[in-house]
């Protein structure tokens, strides 16, 4: 069969599974509509999960860019290992909704929900070709709060310690204690929002979304570039952390409440970015600095 046809072919699957297609996507939409309600309603309008839904928006940015993938990918439907997994993302969902307060369970639920669906209309090798926009849906999953206080208590005290000895080093009459810094008069609370935790997910999401859409094509450029965001990330929230410690020791602790708060935290996923678009492009530089050293492969 020529390409031609099977395009040909591979089209009248999907013009002949539109009604159960849409069907199959309007009953996802509304058994998840309870779940997008409560995460409008709760974690999308926090500071460490609110890049939810541009996740989803990426997400579906990423498959309307793989379309011409799509055209030259064989449909196969795989119903068994369909059915399997959304039946298996079905009972999650119940289980959670019955349970409540298990909100980032419902949300893995709908990736199972949405890989079953692929799988029973098209099967695995458009599976494979959708793989990457379904598996970052991850990153819109609201993480649980053992996770978080689990990785944030290690990260609060690590960079209370720095920002201390740091300052001490300067000649500042400080002190710390755990997540308390003790400047002057003051004390200071290192609180979970200045811990890191929610930059460093909103950061590893548009970190591997910009590997992946700019940079696929490299691969080592790719992975030290996604290795290099977690300290970057750190990095930034040392600087934040700093900021605030000195903002209260010349202006009082009352100037942290509020705006002030708020503006630091934008500054400092600012400044996240720029040292990764930095980092990102001395990689570029040293990169091409070597392939240039090497000159060209030897013809055979």
């Amino acid at each position: 069969m020529s390409v031609v046809q099977l395009k040909k072919s591979e089209g009248r699957v999907f013009s002949g599974n539109l009604p159960w297609i849409g069907l199959l996507v309007a009953s996802i939409l509304v058994a998840y509509a309870p779940t997008v309600s409560d995460l409008i309603d709760g974690p999308w309008q926090t500071e460490q999960e609110g890049h939810g839904p541009l996740i989803i928006a990426a997400s579906i940015w990423l498959v309307w860019q793989s379309r011409d993938r799509l055209k030259v990918t064989a449909v196969a439907p795989a119903p068994i290992a369909g059915w399997a997994t959304l039946i298996l993302g079905l009972v999650i969902l119940y289980l959670a909704r019955i349970q409540q307060g298990v909100l980032f369970a419902e949300v893995f639920s709908f990736v199972l929900v949405v890989i079953g669906s692929v799988l029973m209309v098209a099967g695995w090798p458009v599976l494979r070709a959708f793989a990457f926009p379904i598996g970052f849906l991850l990153f819109a999953i609201p993480m649980p709060d053992w996770i978080i206080d689990a990785a944030t208590i290690p990260l609060k005290v690590f960079i209370s310690d720095v920002v201390a000895r740091v300052l001490y080093a300067l000649g500042f009459p400080v002190a710390q204690n755990g997540v308390m810094i003790m400047i002057g008069t003051y004390q200071l609370l290192v609180k979970d929002a200045c811990s890191g935790m929610n930059s460093i997910f909103a950061l590893s999401a548009i970190g591997v979304f910009y590997a992946y859409a700019f940079r696929r094509q490299e691969k080592i450029r790719s992975v030290v570039l996604l290795a290099a965001i977690i300290p970057i990330t750190i990095l930034a929230n040392f600087i934040r952390v700093f900021a605030l410690v000195l903002i209260a020791y010349y202006g009082g602790p009352d100037l942290l409440e509020g705006i002030v708060h708020d503006l630091t935290g934008i500054s400092l996923f600012v400044i996240a970015l720029a040292l990764m678009f930095l980092f990102d492009s001395l990689l570029g530089f040293f990169i091409g600095l070597m392939r240039r050293v090497r000159g060209p492969a030897p013809s055979s």
